[in-house]
């Protein structure tokens, strides 16, 4: 299984992360209040600055792709909403939390 990780902005479509193009170490941890917590290592650079003033806008995907045990892809899509979105700049980690997550397979949606 291949895994992708992808941050964009909801509005402009602007991406910031995507592990597909770039390696960029992530953890996704499942928190006990039902909502999820990703850690990004990165440093700080004008595309985190840009990223967390527009936190609030924020699509974050994880696509798994299992093509090598002929399975779909599947991709599942984390709503950030309200964050919060921060930048630990001692450990340089970019933290995005979302509140809930859809999963789903992008081939079985018709237009």
């Amino acid at each position: 299984m291949k895994e992708t990780f992808v941050v964009k902005h909801a509005v402009g479509g602007k991406i910031f992360i995507d592990t597909g193009k770039r390696a960029v170490p992530y953890k996704l941890e499942e928190k006990a209040d039902g909502g999820y917590r990703f850690t990004v290592s990165t440093p700080r650079g004008p595309e985190i600055e840009e990223l967390l003033k527009l936190a609030h806008e924020l699509n974050v995907f994880v696509f798994r792709d299992y093509s090598e045990e002929n399975e779909p892809t599947v991709k599942t899509w984390f709503y950030v909403n309200e964050g919060p979105v921060s930048y630990d700049d001692e450990k340089q980690e970019l933290t995005i939390e979302a509140q809930s997550k859809i999963e789903y397979v992008p081939d079985r949606y018709l237009s």
